[in-house]
């Protein structure tokens, strides 16, 4: 039926001759053989190191015989939820139901269990009860040990303890899985696999346990929050691969939970050799009547070129989860992958997107990360950049270059994010100038979060001036090249950092360019970042200093609402948050006013065609019919591959913040109704 793709029966196995598999990968997504898909990249690693992997895509985990199609594997299960953490796949920041699930058939929701990793491996226990299981993935990458779970509001223990699994395989699986399955098959007990970096394991005794840094019990951090502000400090503190120390988590009963230190960063001929494995680059045929897996078009025809990120903001677990060294494939390897495209029928000679968790981020900061890891109190980036870090632009520009020559390729897109202060820092104007030339369609995204530079602090992003320099020098390049294309700013509402009156400067500086977004993301607390620390702690875990966080529904609806002061069923909110702010001077009629009084909302709204809801505009009031056409990205996590996560964001549109909006989704009206990038499936972030 489908000999492209790994087996998804016992029949499709045997008709390969076996007569049984090593092992059993389930996974909460459907089953897509593409890789921007972990589940895809983990299976084939392993399929081409020997091992016979049997796919169960999805299956009713309320009916134990569902894990039961390939009967016992001779090695083991393999557990991921997915792309994506399952709770933020099924719920908004604001814990309501998603209606669709775009790793699912047909785009339906509920097809997986809310925690489904530790769902999936309960499942399997029960049935199997010493069959090795192995959770791996993004949810249980970022759920090792102890960590804050928002939806209950509580600190949960780790995954394995929970999901009845014996090993998690976290961050960059490629290598660990290898060397479990390498371990297995030699005959070692699953019991005595607790020596292979990039997993956790649990243990009863600490006798063969060297080298470790012993955090917090998990009872004294359910006792006391500042505990496990603690642990987390010291958890980001030893998440490089080359400084980082094993970590012991004590549990009650004696039982305790041990992190060894993360895998080492693929090589570039490594990860090369990782896209180079036979994917079918497709959704399996099973689900064409469902009308396929509605994830795969959004990468289908785009490029992964890096992971990893030196970045570091709060509120991504690209640090936690990737990691900070940066790797790259070579421009050979991303070229043979693009020449794969020309032959699909569907391929219209348009790639819409080179790039990962940051896309002009191609190697490591500095050379020293590749011996010595990266500085564990330092960051790259910030507040400043390093004098160490190492701006370079030409390996980028050398890759984009030689796809867009290719025959019959017509356009070469950058969707990924630009991270803006790192292309400032290149004193050279070469890869603003050939991005905006070639690879930007009208609006290039950009992620300035907030304006407030004591939120920004928090953010662990750079000042806002660093952005409007950048703004200026886009807007510079473009007017030298006669085009006319905006910046596509992301703003974040309620994050950590953000009273009223912050809240208040990211409205004013909306109005000063006339622009309203019709969606505004507000903070996702997802599991295992530096955000999230904060908000359940009220501290920052790397300087433990107290940090003011918006916790109420209706204070998050304050904050929203004064970003969408236009809207008028805002407005009463927009009054209130501006009373408590001590700022009632921006309600009235003036030119810098935000919302008219109470008193005259029923003449403004029959007035609001006019008056976009609300007061003047200020200095760049929006054009009627301005407002971005786009809504934020279903995964505030970021990329989020189930073995290799990078959480590159892809929220689709917002507004220009170079100018006011003209037309549909901020882009010019010369230019069309012009939609924002969609997001790439599996590979959002936060950057």
């Amino acid at each position: 039926m489908s000999e492209a793709f790994l087996p998804v029966s016992m029949e499709e196995a045997r008709r390969r001759g076996w007569d049984e598999v090593d092992f059993v990968y389930v996974s909460g997504d459907a089953y897509v053989d593409h890789p921007s898909f972990g589940a895809a990249i983990i299976t084939r690693v392993l399929e081409a190191n020997g091992y016979r992997v049997g796919m169960i895509a999805q299956p009713d985990w309320k009916d134990p015989a569902s894990i039961s199609v390939f009967g016992e594997p001779r090695l083991g299960f393999l557990v991921s939820a997915g792309n994506m953490d399952s709770m933020v796949n099924h719920y908004t920041s604001s814990k309501k139901p998603r209606r669709s699930d775009a790793y699912s058939p047909g785009g339906k929701a509920g097809l997986r269990p809310n925690h489904a990793a530790a769902v999936y491996g309960n499942l399997i226990r029960r049935t199997y009860k010493t069959t090795p299981i192995i959770v791996g993935g993004i949810e249980a990458s970022l759920r090792r040990l102890a960590h804050y779970d928002y939806w209950s509001d509580k600190l949960k223990r780790s995954i394995l303890l929970d999901s009845g699994a014996d090993i998690v395989s976290y961050g960059m699986g490629e290598r660990s899985i290898v060397e479990i399955a390498d371990a297995l098959a030699a005959g070692l007990a699953i019991e005595d696999i607790t020596f292979i970096d990039g997993t956790v394991y649990k243990t009863r005794s600490l006798d063969y346990v060297y080298d470790a840094v012993t955090l917090p019990s998990y009872e004294e951090m359910r006792a006391d929050k500042l505990a496990y502000a603690k642990s987390f400090g010291v958890q980001y503190r030893n998440s490089d691969p080359f400084t980082g120390k094993r970590l012991v988590e004590e549990y009650p009963h004696g039982v305790y939970v041990v992190q060894n230190p993360p895998s080492k960063p693929l090589s570039r001929a490594e990860l090369d050799a990782v896209y180079r494995l036979p994917y079918a680059r497709a959704y399996h045929p099973m689900y064409e009547e469902a009308g396929g897996v509605p994830a795969i078009s959004e990468v289908k025809f785009s490029l992964s070129s890096n992971r990893g990120c030196f970045g570091e903001c709060s509120f991504c677990a690209l640090t936690f989860h990737q990691g900070r060294i940066v790797q790259s494939r070579s421009k050979e390897s991303l070229v043979e992958e693009a020449k794969l495209f020309l032959d699909d029928p569907d391929f219209k000679g348009y790639i819409h997107d080179v790039g990962g968790p940051t896309a002009n981020f191609r190697a490591a900061a500095c050379k020293k990360q590749l011996t010595h890891g990266a500085c564990p109190h330092k960051s790259c980036l910030f507040p400043e950049p390093c004098k160490k870090l190492e701006v370079d632009h030409r390996d980028y520009l050398d890759v984009l270059r030689g796809l867009r020559a290719l025959p019959g390729v017509k356009k070469v897109f950058v969707r990924s994010g630009v991270r803006f202060d790192y292309a400032l820092a290149d004193a050279d104007d070469t890869f603003i100038r050939e991005l905006c030339e070639h690879h930007v369609s009208g609006q290039l995204k950009v992620a300035p979060e907030h304006v407030s530079d004591a939120v920004l602090s928090v953010m662990g992003k750079p000042k806002n001036d660093v952005y409007e320099r950048f703004r200026k020098r886009y807007a510079r390049v473009n007017a030298d090249l006669g085009k006319k294309q905006y910046l596509v700013p992301y703003l974040m509402s309620s994050h950590p950092g953000s009273t009223l009156k912050e809240a208040v400067e990211l409205a004013e500086y909306c109005r000063d360019l006339g622009y309203m977004p019709e969606q505004v993301q507000d903070f996702y607390p997802t599991p295992s970042t530096i955000s999230t620390c904060m908000y359940y702690t009220g501290v920052d875990p790397r300087t433990m200093e107290p940090v003011y966080t918006p916790k109420s529904a209706h204070e998050k609806a304050l904050q929203r609402a004064l970003i969408q002061y236009r809207d008028p069923k805002n407005r009463d909110l927009v009054i209130e948050a501006l009373t408590k702010a001590g700022r009632k001077d921006l309600i009235g009629f003036g030119p810098e006013c935000l919302v008219r009084p109470a008193r005259d909302a029923k003449r403004a709204a029959g007035d609001g065609s006019r008056h976009a809801g609300g007061a003047g505009a200020g200095k760049g009031r929006a054009r009627k019919g301005g407002r971005s056409s786009g809504k934020p990205s279903a995964d505030a996590q970021g990329r989020a591959a189930s073995h290799d996560a990078s959480q590159s964001r892809g929220r689709k549109g917002a507004a220009s913040a170079s100018k006011p909006n003209r037309g549909k989704g901020g882009a010019d009206a010369s230019q069309g109704k012009r939609r924002s990038p969609k997001k790439r499936a599996g590979d959002s972030r936060r950057s």
